[in-house]
């Protein structure tokens, strides 16, 4: 019989990219996925350690996973094993177990693949269920293959950071950036499709910092890989996250004018518009430059939306360093966005220094910068109306006779469909803004592209 195994992921897309390598790696040694921790012979807390508090938000899920353990224990004989993964696992290592011994098992990210060893350490009632080193050995070579789970998938091209930021954990979680050999990936990517994929994102913490080996022997760039990746039959889209504004070169913004299968959308974190915030945030760039870089992708690609993230009261802002932020908001303008309050992260530069920003300060201006990114989000939406959009089918929606895909701008679009158009690309003619997506109506069926 199938042991049952619950992942909760917290954070970004590559936590959701390992969760699925971590449950096709468990699959080998038979599990099969539960449909919530109640359920599972072994749960997985796959955590993120970027917002405030994220440990003791991860300590609180493990006092309902003791509870849960002791219940079914006391029901059954015995309770779901119980591991700690990710970028909290990472950061708090030993820790997690002189808070919570009953955990068996905790891997930073790059360990994943040995996960099973270290639960078999546990039925064995041997030493050592702590693994957050970083081998020798890539993860990338030691996990099974990636199999499509639908027609949009994620692939993970890079890892790691050397950028380091003052406010960021991930260089410390993450480690160095590594960027995988090209062939690799283009063998995942053809993978991928054959297995249905339509769309892939590009996967990294700076993911057009990507410089791998290629086949030719020569570095890559991400520009490189991404041409190479629009020659796959039947891959029709390809995107990229998250990107670092420093590393956007020429290659890479002549690439969005370039190559079709490169979504008209990017997200690109802007952090804040003053410089001298940016000069304390370690970001290696100015609010001209982040202007230029836009100007220069727009001009090659005039329909291409912008998401970003931006992050207020760092210590320093004052009302003229959050005021150059709206401006630049105003004037870049967003599809979408990410913003939220400065939170002290242990460990990193900027929890040390002067100027810390008062919590009420912080909690006014996110409400100020959160109503202009919204404005700006719906006015995207709004534009949308009227237009005829290319749009993925990837899932059924809440209701009989709906699926549901995306647009090329990333856009939520809900249509009246039947159940076979699933993985069609399709033609809508979209009559109205939702507040979190778009709904329209089949227009000419577009031809699959070649």
């Amino acid at each position: 019989m199938a042991k049952k195994l619950f992942i909760k992921t917290y954070g970004c897309q590559m936590n959701v990219y390992d969760s699925e390598r971590m449950a096709s790696l468990l699959a080998l040694h038979g599990y099969e996925a539960a449909p919530c921790a109640d359920d599972a012979d072994l749960v997985v807390l796959n955590t993120c350690h970027i917002r405030e508090k994220a440990a003791e938000k991860v300590y609180s899920e493990l006092g309902r996973m003791r509870l849960l353990r002791e219940r079914r224990a006391a029901e059954a004989g015995q309770g779901p094993a119980i591991a700690v993964a990710g970028c909290v696992a990472q950061a708090e290592g030993e820790a997690i177990l002189e808070r919570a011994p009953f955990v068996d098992a905790v891997v930073g990210p790059q360990s994943y693949h040995r996960l099973p060893e270290l639960l078999a350490r546990r039925v064995r009632a041997e030493g050592g269920r702590v693994e957050t080193g970083f081998p020798v050995e890539s993860k990338f070579d030691a996990l099974p293959e990636a199999k499509a789970a639908g027609f949009s998938a994620f692939l993970a091209v890079q890892e790691g950071c050397d950028k380091f930021c003052t406010f960021c954990v991930v260089p410390y979680t993450r480690g160095a950036e590594e960027s995988r050999p090209a062939a690799a990936i283009l063998a995942e990517a053809r993978r991928l499709v054959a297995g249905g994929a339509r769309e892939v994102t590009l996967l990294g913490q700076n993911v057009n910092a990507y410089h791998g080996e290629g086949p030719d022997g020569r570095n890559w760039g991400l520009a490189r890989l991404i041409r190479e990746l629009a020659d796959i039959d039947r891959l029709w889209r390809i995107r990229y996250t998250t990107s670092h504004p420093a590393d956007m070169d020429g290659d890479l913004i002549q690439a969005h004018g370039d190559v079709p299968q490169l979504m008209p959308y990017l997200h690109l974190p802007v952090q804040s518009g003053d410089d001298a915030v940016l000069r304390a945030m370690n970001r290696r760039y100015t609010r001209g430059d982040y202007r230029r870089i836009v100007d220069r992708l727009r001009s090659v690609r005039p329909d291409l939306a912008l998401s970003t993230d931006v992050i207020v009261g760092f210590p320093g802002e004052d009302d003229a360093a959050f005021e150059a932020t709206l401006r630049l908001v105003r004037e870049v303008g967003f599809a979408q966005s990410y913003s939220f309050k400065y939170s002290p992260r242990p460990g990193t530069p900027a929890a040390l220094l002067p100027r810390q920003v008062r919590e009420g300060v912080k909690a006014e201006r996110l409400a100020v910068l959160q109503g202009l990114l919204q404005e700006q989000a719906d006015a995207f939406n709004r534009a949308t109306v009227g237009r005829t959009v290319p749009v993925l089918l990837e899932r059924p929606g809440r209701h009989a006779g709906q699926l549901v895909g995306k647009s090329p701008w990333l856009q939520a679009v809900h249509v009246r469909a039947d159940a076979g158009r699933l993985g069609d690309m399709v033609q809508v003619a979209v009559d109205a803004a939702l507040p979190h997506s778009l709904a329209g109506r089949l227009a000419l069926s577009a031809e699959a592209p070649s």
